[in-house]
Order: C-alpha cells, then sequence, then structure tokens
C-alpha cells in the first residue's frame, strides 16, 4: 500500500507586481490557512517517508511550512521540475522513488496537481483549491506500477471547509476569556 498526497501551495500573495511568478511569497491569507490545514494533518498523524516540492517560492514556504507544523523529518526535495510541470513529468518523478518509501507529499500548482489527481483516480476533482490536499492511497507495492495503477481517494480537503461563521460577540466572548 502507498499513499501519496497532493498539495497545492497556499494563497499567494500579488503585494510586489514586479516579481516573477517564481519569486512570489505566501499572502497572509496563505500563512492562516497553512496553520488550518497542518493541524488537520497533525491530527491524522500524516507522516511522509519523502517530501517533493516545486522550487517556487511560494510552494516551499508552504513545504517548511507544513513540515515544521506535522512535525516531519523526512527528507524535502525541492524539484525545479515540478514548476510549471506536466502531470505526466510529475506521474514519471513519483514512479521513479524508491520502492521503500510508503507515503509522499508532494507540493506543487495548478492546473497540474488537479490534472495529475484526476490521472491518478477514477474520481473527478473540478479544480484543487490553494492548500488543497488530495490523499490517494494505492495498492501497489512499487511507484513504478502508477503506470497501470489507480487510486482511491481517502480524503480531499481544503481550507474553506474549515470557514465557519461565528458572531462577533460570541468571539469576543472567547477571546476575553
Amino acid at each position: 500500500m502507498k499513499t501519496l498526497y497532493l498539495i497545492r501551495h497556499a494563497k499567494s500573495s500579488w503585494s510586489v507586481p514586479d516579481l516573477s511568478d517564481i519569486e512570489r511569497d505566501l499572502s497572509k491569507r496563505g500563512f492562516k490557512d497553512i496553520n488550518t490545514i497542518g493541524s488537520y494533518l497533525s491530527l491524522k498523524s500524516i507522516s511522509p517517508d519523502i517530501i517533493l516540492s516545486s522550487c517556487a517560492l511560494r510552494a516551499a514556504q508552504t513545504t517548511d511550512l507544513l513540515v515544521e507544523k506535522i512535525q516531519s523529518s523526512a527528507p524535502i526535495h525541492y524539484l525545479s521540475e515540478f514548476y510549471l510541470a506536466s502531470p505526466e513529468s510529475m506521474k514519471e518523478i513519483i514512479m521513479v522513488q524508491e520502492a521503500a518509501i510508503k507515503s509522499m507529499l508532494v507540493v506543487g500548482h495548478n492546473p497540474q496537481l488537479t490534472e495529475l489527481a484526476n490521472i491518478l483516480t477514477d474520481e473527478h476533482i473540478a479544480k484543487l483549491p490553494t492548500l488543497g490536499v488530495v490523499a490517494i492511497e494505492f495498492d501497489i507495492q512499487e511507484w513504478s506500477e502508477l503506470e497501470d495503477a489507480k487510486g482511491k481517494i481517502d480524503f480531499f480537503i481544503y481550507p474553506k471547509q474549515f470557514h465557519y461563521y461565528m458572531p462577533k460577540s460570541m468571539r469576543n466572548l472567547l477571546n476575553n476569556s
């Protein structure tokens, strides 16, 4: 059994319009959302054996902060190949990972991650939102078997699922207690 966690980077900032796309960092909301999603992953005891991330700043920041939140000591590889890569290229990189790796966290961009999730499962995801996480389980022994395998989605989460309305009076009560 293998588990693949596909994670789209957190919400990025457009506050500095002259930055190149690869240099854009996270927005305030992105940092906040990492706390939410990281807490969920931590509660589920997600412990990847390896982490592959796009080298784009927003993806690297997302990776670093999530790793800190889930307290992972897995090796991290920041790959230029994951920045603007095709879903097929990403799949090929995943397929060459060692058989001993049971779970892998992949942090990247859209639309590639959405397309990759749809290639790897028989289910359809319309769009992986920022900091969306798709956990896919495969009944395989080696990553190379992904060539013909289809996985099953274990969970699909994203930050807006955890947002809820709380009246201001109640927020004030909670903050003052």
